[in-house]
Protein backbone atom coordinates (compact mmCIF):
# COMPACT_ATOMS: atom_id res chain seq x y z
CA UNK A 1 0.00 0.00 0.00
CA UNK A 2 1.30 3.33 -0.52
CA UNK A 3 0.87 6.74 0.96
CA UNK A 4 -1.99 9.02 -1.21
CA UNK A 5 0.29 12.29 -0.29
CA UNK A 6 3.27 10.62 -1.68
CA UNK A 7 1.66 9.18 -4.92
CA UNK A 8 0.23 12.71 -5.57
CA UNK A 9 3.71 14.53 -5.62
CA UNK A 10 5.78 12.16 -7.43
CA UNK A 11 3.46 10.94 -10.03
CA UNK A 12 6.19 10.69 -12.61
CA UNK A 13 8.05 8.87 -10.56
CA UNK A 14 5.38 6.31 -9.37
CA UNK A 15 4.75 6.16 -13.48
CA UNK A 16 8.51 4.95 -14.13
CA UNK A 17 8.91 2.42 -11.36
CA UNK A 18 5.35 0.83 -12.74
CA UNK A 19 6.29 0.87 -16.17
CA UNK A 20 10.17 -1.23 -15.17
CA UNK A 21 7.49 -3.77 -13.17
CA UNK A 22 5.93 -4.07 -17.12
CA UNK A 23 2.93 -2.44 -15.94
CA UNK A 24 0.91 0.49 -17.62
CA UNK A 25 0.05 3.19 -15.72
CA UNK A 26 -2.78 4.15 -17.26
CA UNK A 27 -4.32 1.11 -16.49
CA UNK A 28 -3.38 1.06 -12.57
CA UNK A 29 -3.70 4.57 -11.95
CA UNK A 30 -6.80 6.00 -14.31
CA UNK A 31 -9.14 5.18 -12.05
CA UNK A 32 -7.41 6.45 -9.37
CA UNK A 33 -6.81 9.68 -10.86
CA UNK A 34 -10.18 9.84 -11.90
CA UNK A 35 -11.49 8.78 -8.31
CA UNK A 36 -8.94 11.07 -6.64
CA UNK A 37 -10.34 14.09 -8.59
CA UNK A 38 -14.25 13.54 -7.72
CA UNK A 39 -13.55 12.95 -3.89
CA UNK A 40 -11.70 16.24 -3.98
CA UNK A 41 -14.23 17.65 -5.90
CA UNK A 42 -16.71 16.42 -3.06
CA UNK A 43 -14.76 17.60 -0.38
CA UNK A 44 -14.02 20.82 -1.72
CA UNK A 45 -18.04 20.91 -2.20
CA UNK A 46 -18.76 20.44 1.10
CA UNK A 47 -16.48 22.48 2.80
CA UNK A 48 -17.91 25.47 0.43
CA UNK A 49 -21.62 24.42 1.96
CA UNK A 50 -20.11 24.27 5.33
CA UNK A 51 -19.17 27.38 5.25
CA UNK A 52 -22.36 28.78 3.63
CA UNK A 53 -24.51 26.84 6.17
CA UNK A 54 -22.21 28.80 8.80
CA UNK A 55 -22.76 32.12 7.29
CA UNK A 56 -26.69 31.37 7.02
CA UNK A 57 -27.15 30.53 10.87
CA UNK A 58 -25.18 33.68 11.91
CA UNK A 59 -28.13 35.72 9.64
CA UNK A 60 -31.00 33.53 11.27
CA UNK A 61 -29.38 34.12 14.48
CA UNK A 62 -29.79 37.91 13.90
CA UNK A 63 -32.87 37.71 12.51
CA UNK A 64 -34.64 35.80 15.37
CA UNK A 65 -32.90 38.19 17.98
CA UNK A 66 -35.05 41.62 15.96
CA UNK A 67 -38.09 39.23 15.50
CA UNK A 68 -37.56 38.89 11.90
CA UNK A 69 -38.62 36.34 9.46
CA UNK A 70 -36.40 34.08 9.51
CA UNK A 71 -37.93 30.80 7.68
CA UNK A 72 -36.18 31.35 3.96
CA UNK A 73 -33.05 31.20 5.42
CA UNK A 74 -33.96 28.20 7.42
CA UNK A 75 -34.95 26.70 4.49
CA UNK A 76 -32.22 27.03 2.78
CA UNK A 77 -30.14 26.06 5.89
CA UNK A 78 -31.66 22.88 5.35
CA UNK A 79 -31.31 22.42 1.99
CA UNK A 80 -27.93 22.66 2.28
CA UNK A 81 -27.84 20.27 5.16
CA UNK A 82 -29.29 17.42 2.81
CA UNK A 83 -26.59 18.49 0.22
CA UNK A 84 -23.77 17.84 2.63
CA UNK A 85 -25.38 14.73 3.25
CA UNK A 86 -25.31 13.50 0.19
CA UNK A 87 -21.69 14.78 -0.74
CA UNK A 88 -20.43 13.17 2.38
CA UNK A 89 -21.84 9.71 1.72
CA UNK A 90 -20.43 10.34 -1.99
CA UNK A 91 -17.22 11.55 -0.72
CA UNK A 92 -17.25 8.00 1.38
CA UNK A 93 -17.92 5.86 -1.46
CA UNK A 94 -15.33 7.76 -3.89
CA UNK A 95 -12.36 6.90 -1.14
CA UNK A 96 -13.43 3.11 -0.72
CA UNK A 97 -13.77 2.89 -4.46
CA UNK A 98 -10.35 4.79 -4.91
CA UNK A 99 -8.60 2.72 -1.36
CA UNK A 100 -9.98 -0.40 -4.22
CA UNK A 101 -8.45 1.04 -6.94
CA UNK A 102 -4.97 1.94 -4.47
CA UNK A 103 -4.37 -1.87 -3.51
CA UNK A 104 -3.85 -3.38 -6.54
CA UNK A 105 -1.17 -1.14 -7.34
CA UNK A 106 2.50 -2.80 -6.30
CA UNK A 107 4.81 -2.21 -4.40
CA UNK A 108 7.78 0.60 -6.11
CA UNK A 109 10.99 -0.93 -6.83
CA UNK A 110 14.03 -0.16 -5.20
CA UNK A 111 16.68 1.29 -7.70
CA UNK A 112 19.53 -1.33 -7.75
CA UNK A 113 16.34 -3.84 -8.88
CA UNK A 114 17.81 -4.61 -12.89
CA UNK A 115 15.02 -3.94 -15.17
CA UNK A 116 13.86 -7.50 -17.10
CA UNK A 117 10.64 -9.35 -17.80
CA UNK A 118 11.30 -12.70 -16.60
CA UNK A 119 13.39 -15.12 -14.91
CA UNK A 120 15.75 -15.52 -17.52
CA UNK A 121 16.73 -11.66 -16.67
CA UNK A 122 17.43 -12.25 -13.03
CA UNK A 123 21.31 -11.69 -12.14
CA UNK A 124 23.42 -14.04 -10.58
CA UNK A 125 24.82 -12.44 -7.09
CA UNK A 126 27.14 -15.23 -5.70
CA UNK A 127 27.35 -19.09 -5.76
CA UNK A 128 28.41 -21.31 -3.55
CA UNK A 129 30.05 -24.73 -3.57
CA UNK A 130 30.79 -27.05 -6.42
CA UNK A 131 28.00 -29.34 -8.50
CA UNK A 132 28.87 -33.15 -7.46
CA UNK A 133 30.49 -34.81 -10.42
CA UNK A 134 28.85 -38.44 -10.63
CA UNK A 135 30.59 -41.20 -12.14
CA UNK A 136 27.02 -42.72 -13.24
CA UNK A 137 23.79 -41.29 -14.68
CA UNK A 138 21.98 -38.94 -11.43
CA UNK A 139 18.04 -39.69 -10.87
CA UNK A 140 15.47 -37.24 -10.54
CA UNK A 141 14.20 -37.47 -6.85
CA UNK A 142 11.03 -38.63 -8.37
CA UNK A 143 12.43 -42.13 -9.19
CA UNK A 144 14.76 -42.40 -6.72
CA UNK A 145 11.72 -41.79 -3.56
CA UNK A 146 9.59 -44.14 -5.38
CA UNK A 147 12.51 -47.36 -5.72
CA UNK A 148 13.49 -46.52 -2.11
CA UNK A 149 10.00 -46.29 -1.03
CA UNK A 150 9.79 -43.06 0.47
CA UNK A 151 8.10 -41.12 -1.54
CA UNK A 152 4.16 -42.07 -2.78
CA UNK A 153 3.03 -39.82 -5.62
CA UNK A 154 0.36 -42.21 -6.85
CA UNK A 155 -1.81 -42.76 -3.57
CA UNK A 156 -1.57 -39.59 -3.24
CA UNK A 157 -3.49 -38.56 -6.20
CA UNK A 158 -5.68 -41.34 -5.25
CA UNK A 159 -6.17 -39.31 -1.95
CA UNK A 160 -6.38 -35.59 -2.68
CA UNK A 161 -5.83 -35.41 -6.83
CA UNK A 162 -2.76 -33.70 -8.40
CA UNK A 163 0.21 -31.75 -6.88
CA UNK A 164 0.39 -33.60 -3.54
CA UNK A 165 2.32 -36.25 -1.70
CA UNK A 166 2.54 -39.02 0.56
CA UNK A 167 6.09 -39.27 2.20
CA UNK A 168 6.74 -43.11 4.18
CA UNK A 169 9.45 -44.37 6.32
CA UNK A 170 13.03 -42.44 6.05
CA UNK A 171 10.76 -40.23 3.46
CA UNK A 172 8.27 -38.79 6.43
CA UNK A 173 11.63 -38.96 8.89
CA UNK A 174 13.67 -36.96 6.74
CA UNK A 175 11.02 -34.39 6.44
CA UNK A 176 10.93 -34.12 9.93
CA UNK A 177 14.19 -34.02 10.77
CA UNK A 178 14.55 -30.89 7.92
CA UNK A 179 11.80 -28.58 9.97
CA UNK A 180 13.36 -29.60 13.54
CA UNK A 181 17.18 -28.88 12.01
CA UNK A 182 15.68 -25.37 10.37
CA UNK A 183 13.89 -24.25 13.09
CA UNK A 184 17.34 -25.40 15.32
CA UNK A 185 19.74 -23.16 13.26
CA UNK A 186 17.70 -20.18 13.20
CA UNK A 187 16.58 -20.43 17.11
CA UNK A 188 19.97 -21.31 18.66
CA UNK A 189 22.05 -19.51 16.51
CA UNK A 190 20.55 -17.01 14.18
CA UNK A 191 18.79 -15.05 16.81
CA UNK A 192 15.13 -15.97 15.69
CA UNK A 193 11.93 -16.80 18.60
CA UNK A 194 9.75 -19.52 17.50
CA UNK A 195 6.54 -18.99 16.82
CA UNK A 196 3.89 -21.69 15.68
CA UNK A 197 0.76 -19.78 14.00
CA UNK A 198 -2.76 -20.76 12.96
CA UNK A 199 -2.64 -22.55 9.72
CA UNK A 200 -6.19 -20.34 8.39
CA UNK A 201 -6.53 -16.43 8.47
CA UNK A 202 -8.86 -14.00 7.47
CA UNK A 203 -9.25 -12.46 4.34
CA UNK A 204 -7.83 -8.82 6.83
CA UNK A 205 -4.62 -10.89 6.78
CA UNK A 206 -4.50 -11.34 2.90
CA UNK A 207 -4.85 -7.77 2.46
CA UNK A 208 -2.82 -7.15 4.85
CA UNK A 209 0.44 -8.81 3.24
CA UNK A 210 -0.53 -8.35 -0.23
CA UNK A 211 -2.41 -11.73 -1.24
CA UNK A 212 -5.43 -9.96 -1.76
CA UNK A 213 -7.17 -8.92 -3.63
CA UNK A 214 -4.64 -9.81 -6.32
CA UNK A 215 -3.81 -13.64 -6.13
CA UNK A 216 -7.25 -14.62 -4.77
CA UNK A 217 -7.27 -17.51 -7.15
CA UNK A 218 -4.41 -18.87 -6.07
CA UNK A 219 -5.31 -19.55 -2.07
CA UNK A 220 -7.94 -21.91 -0.91
CA UNK A 221 -10.94 -20.11 0.84
CA UNK A 222 -12.26 -22.49 3.21
CA UNK A 223 -16.30 -21.40 2.37
CA UNK A 224 -19.33 -22.66 0.64
CA UNK A 225 -21.40 -20.81 -1.71
CA UNK A 226 -21.05 -16.74 -1.56
CA UNK A 227 -17.44 -16.17 -3.68
CA UNK A 228 -15.37 -13.55 -2.39
CA UNK A 229 -15.93 -9.82 -2.68
CA UNK A 230 -13.02 -7.66 -3.81
CA UNK A 231 -13.14 -4.70 -0.84
CA UNK A 232 -14.74 -7.49 1.78
CA UNK A 233 -11.57 -8.27 4.29
CA UNK A 234 -13.61 -9.75 6.66
CA UNK A 235 -12.61 -10.80 9.90
CA UNK A 236 -14.87 -14.09 10.37
CA UNK A 237 -13.47 -15.95 6.94
CA UNK A 238 -11.04 -18.56 6.79
CA UNK A 239 -8.42 -18.91 3.82
CA UNK A 240 -5.72 -21.85 4.12
CA UNK A 241 -2.44 -19.67 4.46
CA UNK A 242 0.04 -20.21 1.57
CA UNK A 243 2.61 -19.31 3.76
CA UNK A 244 3.63 -18.02 7.24
CA UNK A 245 4.72 -14.79 6.16
CA UNK A 246 0.28 -14.42 6.98
CA UNK A 247 -0.46 -14.59 9.81
CA UNK A 248 3.47 -14.16 11.48
CA UNK A 249 3.67 -10.12 9.76
CA UNK A 250 -0.34 -10.29 10.73
CA UNK A 251 0.74 -10.52 14.76
CA UNK A 252 1.17 -6.64 14.88
CA UNK A 253 -1.71 -6.04 12.60
CA UNK A 254 -3.09 -2.38 13.75
CA UNK A 255 -0.52 -2.16 16.57
CA UNK A 256 1.62 0.47 17.30
CA UNK A 257 5.12 -0.72 18.44
CA UNK A 258 7.97 1.22 20.42
CA UNK A 259 11.58 1.66 18.82
CA UNK A 260 12.52 -0.55 21.79
CA UNK A 261 11.26 -3.71 20.62
CA UNK A 262 12.67 -3.76 17.65
CA UNK A 263 14.13 -5.46 15.16
CA UNK A 264 11.31 -8.57 16.20
CA UNK A 265 12.37 -11.59 13.95
CA UNK A 266 10.51 -14.88 14.03
CA UNK A 267 10.63 -18.10 12.91
CA UNK A 268 8.30 -20.38 11.86
CA UNK A 269 7.05 -23.58 10.93
CA UNK A 270 3.58 -24.33 9.51
CA UNK A 271 2.18 -26.46 6.07
CA UNK A 272 1.78 -24.14 3.40
CA UNK A 273 -1.24 -24.66 1.03
CA UNK A 274 -1.42 -23.01 -2.85
CA UNK A 275 -4.33 -23.14 -5.65
CA UNK A 276 -1.17 -22.77 -8.22
CA UNK A 277 -3.98 -21.31 -10.16
CA UNK A 278 -1.33 -19.52 -12.31
CA UNK A 279 1.48 -22.11 -12.80
CA UNK A 280 -0.96 -24.84 -14.87
CA UNK A 281 1.69 -27.15 -16.82
CA UNK A 282 4.82 -26.15 -14.62
CA UNK A 283 7.18 -28.97 -12.74
CA UNK A 284 4.25 -31.71 -13.05
CA UNK A 285 6.47 -34.29 -12.29
CA UNK A 286 7.72 -34.88 -8.27
CA UNK A 287 7.32 -32.28 -5.50
CA UNK A 288 8.83 -29.23 -7.05
CA UNK A 289 5.52 -27.22 -7.03
CA UNK A 290 3.19 -28.79 -4.40
CA UNK A 291 -0.72 -27.59 -3.87
CA UNK A 292 0.49 -28.38 -0.01
CA UNK A 293 4.17 -28.27 1.42
CA UNK A 294 5.76 -27.02 4.33
CA UNK A 295 8.19 -24.76 4.77
CA UNK A 296 10.23 -22.62 7.65
CA UNK A 297 9.31 -18.70 7.09
CA UNK A 298 11.44 -16.18 8.59
CA UNK A 299 9.70 -13.36 9.84
CA UNK A 300 11.67 -9.50 10.56
CA UNK A 301 9.61 -6.42 11.99
CA UNK A 302 12.59 -3.50 11.61
CA UNK A 303 13.23 0.27 11.26
CA UNK A 304 13.67 1.69 8.42
CA UNK A 305 16.80 2.60 8.41
CA UNK A 306 17.91 -1.01 9.20
CA UNK A 307 15.91 -2.87 6.43
CA UNK A 308 18.89 -3.30 4.21
CA UNK A 309 21.12 -4.58 6.67
CA UNK A 310 18.81 -7.03 8.25
CA UNK A 311 17.49 -8.36 4.49
CA UNK A 312 21.36 -9.13 3.92
CA UNK A 313 21.25 -10.83 7.24
CA UNK A 314 18.19 -12.63 6.69
CA UNK A 315 19.23 -13.95 3.64
CA UNK A 316 22.46 -15.15 4.60
CA UNK A 317 20.68 -17.39 7.45
CA UNK A 318 18.77 -19.42 4.75
CA UNK A 319 21.88 -19.46 2.97
CA UNK A 320 23.55 -21.35 6.19
CA UNK A 321 20.99 -24.09 6.30
CA UNK A 322 22.26 -24.98 2.67
CA UNK A 323 25.83 -24.62 3.79
CA UNK A 324 25.37 -26.84 6.52
CA UNK A 325 23.84 -30.10 4.80
CA UNK A 326 26.39 -29.22 1.61
CA UNK A 327 23.85 -28.24 -1.21
CA UNK A 328 25.49 -25.95 -3.85
CA UNK A 329 23.05 -22.93 -4.30
CA UNK A 330 23.73 -19.62 -5.79
CA UNK A 331 21.40 -16.40 -4.86
CA UNK A 332 19.66 -14.69 -7.80
CA UNK A 333 18.78 -10.62 -7.74
CA UNK A 334 15.40 -10.84 -9.39
CA UNK A 335 14.23 -8.49 -11.56
CA UNK A 336 11.73 -5.89 -11.99
CA UNK A 337 9.51 -8.52 -13.72
CA UNK A 338 10.07 -11.16 -12.09
CA UNK A 339 10.14 -9.36 -8.51
CA UNK A 340 6.73 -9.97 -6.69
CA UNK A 341 3.84 -7.68 -6.35
CA UNK A 342 4.61 -6.95 -2.28
CA UNK A 343 8.48 -6.61 -3.23
CA UNK A 344 10.74 -3.68 -3.42
CA UNK A 345 14.06 -5.82 -3.28
CA UNK A 346 13.92 -9.72 -3.35
CA UNK A 347 16.65 -12.33 -3.12
CA UNK A 348 15.99 -15.64 -4.80
CA UNK A 349 18.03 -18.46 -3.46
CA UNK A 350 18.44 -21.43 -6.22
CA UNK A 351 20.11 -24.99 -5.37
CA UNK A 352 21.36 -27.32 -7.51
CA UNK A 353 19.36 -30.31 -8.41
CA UNK A 354 21.48 -32.84 -10.33
CA UNK A 355 18.56 -35.08 -11.23
CA UNK A 356 17.31 -32.22 -13.43
CA UNK A 357 20.53 -30.67 -14.45
CA UNK A 358 19.16 -27.44 -13.31
CA UNK A 359 19.12 -24.81 -10.51
CA UNK A 360 15.69 -24.39 -8.97
CA UNK A 361 14.29 -21.63 -6.07
CA UNK A 362 14.44 -23.00 -2.70
CA UNK A 363 13.46 -19.46 -0.83
CA UNK A 364 13.06 -16.36 -1.59
CA UNK A 365 14.11 -13.29 0.68
CA UNK A 366 12.13 -10.09 0.33
CA UNK A 367 12.16 -6.27 1.74
CA UNK A 368 8.72 -4.96 1.68
CA UNK A 369 10.16 -2.00 3.18
CA UNK A 370 6.53 -0.11 4.69
CA UNK A 371 4.06 -1.29 1.96
CA UNK A 372 2.94 -4.20 4.15
CA UNK A 373 2.68 -2.19 6.68
CA UNK A 374 0.60 0.33 5.51
CA UNK A 375 -1.66 -2.22 4.47
CA UNK A 376 -1.37 -3.49 7.76
CA UNK A 377 -1.31 -1.08 9.77
CA UNK A 378 1.53 -1.72 11.24
CA UNK A 379 3.97 1.90 13.06
CA UNK A 380 6.38 1.94 15.89
CA UNK A 381 7.20 4.89 18.11
CA UNK A 382 10.61 6.66 17.47
CA UNK A 383 12.37 7.21 20.85
CA UNK A 384 13.16 6.14 23.91
CA UNK A 385 10.29 6.04 27.20
CA UNK A 386 10.48 9.62 27.15
CA UNK A 387 8.83 10.12 23.31
CA UNK A 388 6.03 8.51 24.50
CA UNK A 389 3.80 11.07 22.44
CA UNK A 390 6.19 11.28 19.27
CA UNK A 391 4.87 10.82 16.26
CA UNK A 392 4.59 7.15 14.65
CA UNK A 393 6.26 6.04 11.87
CA UNK A 394 5.61 2.83 9.62
CA UNK A 395 7.98 0.31 9.96
CA UNK A 396 9.47 -1.93 7.55
CA UNK A 397 8.89 -5.88 6.86
CA UNK A 398 11.06 -8.52 5.40
CA UNK A 399 10.54 -12.62 4.99
CA UNK A 400 12.04 -15.31 3.24
CA UNK A 401 12.20 -19.04 3.73
CA UNK A 402 14.75 -20.51 5.42
CA UNK A 403 13.84 -23.20 3.93
CA UNK A 404 11.00 -25.03 1.83
CA UNK A 405 11.34 -28.02 3.10
CA UNK A 406 9.78 -30.09 0.58
CA UNK A 407 12.18 -29.09 -1.84
CA UNK A 408 15.56 -29.24 0.29
CA UNK A 409 14.11 -32.98 1.02
CA UNK A 410 14.07 -33.54 -2.72
CA UNK A 411 17.87 -31.72 -3.19
CA UNK A 412 19.16 -33.78 -0.29
CA UNK A 413 17.43 -37.20 -2.22
CA UNK A 414 19.15 -36.08 -5.62
CA UNK A 415 22.60 -34.71 -4.63
CA UNK A 416 23.28 -37.58 -2.01
CA UNK A 417 22.43 -40.47 -4.37
CA UNK A 418 24.76 -43.56 -4.51
CA UNK A 419 25.35 -45.45 -7.70
CA UNK A 420 23.91 -48.62 -5.80
CA UNK A 421 20.72 -46.25 -5.57
CA UNK A 422 20.82 -45.46 -1.48
CA UNK A 423 20.71 -41.49 -0.50
CA UNK A 424 23.45 -40.79 1.99
CA UNK A 425 21.94 -38.53 5.27
CA UNK A 426 23.78 -35.16 5.59
CA UNK A 427 25.77 -35.39 8.52
CA UNK A 428 24.25 -32.98 10.65
CA UNK A 429 21.27 -34.50 9.74
CA UNK A 430 21.92 -37.97 11.40
CA UNK A 431 20.87 -37.16 15.20
CA UNK A 432 17.82 -35.95 13.62
CA UNK A 433 17.20 -39.43 12.08
CA UNK A 434 18.20 -40.82 15.61
CA UNK A 435 21.80 -42.14 13.87
CA UNK A 436 20.44 -43.06 10.13
CA UNK A 437 23.28 -42.56 7.72
CA UNK A 438 21.82 -44.09 4.75
CA UNK A 439 18.36 -44.48 3.21
CA UNK A 440 18.29 -47.46 1.39
CA UNK A 441 15.07 -49.49 -0.06
CA UNK A 442 13.26 -51.68 2.66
Amino acid sequence: MHDLGFIRSNLPLVEEKLRKRGADPATLLGDFHALDAARRAAITRAEQLKARRNELSQQVGALKRTGQDASALMEETRAHKETLDRLEVEAATLDEKMRQSFARIPNLLRDEVPPGASEADNVVVKTWGEPRQFDFVAKPHWELGEQLGILDLERATKLSGARFAVYKGAGARLERALVSFMLDQHTLHHGYTEVLPPFLVNSRSLFGTGQLPKFAEDLFRCAEGEPFVEGEYRENDHWLIPTAEVPVTNLFRDEILTEAQLPICYAAYTPCFRAEAGAAGRDTRGIIRQHQFEKVELVKFVRPEESDAEHEKLTRDAERIMELLGLPYRRMLLCAGDTGFSSAKTYDLEVWLPGQGAYREISSCSNFEAFQARRANIRYRPGGASASKSKTEFLHTLNGSGLAVGRTWLAIVENYQQGDGTVLVPEVLRSYMNGMERIAAS
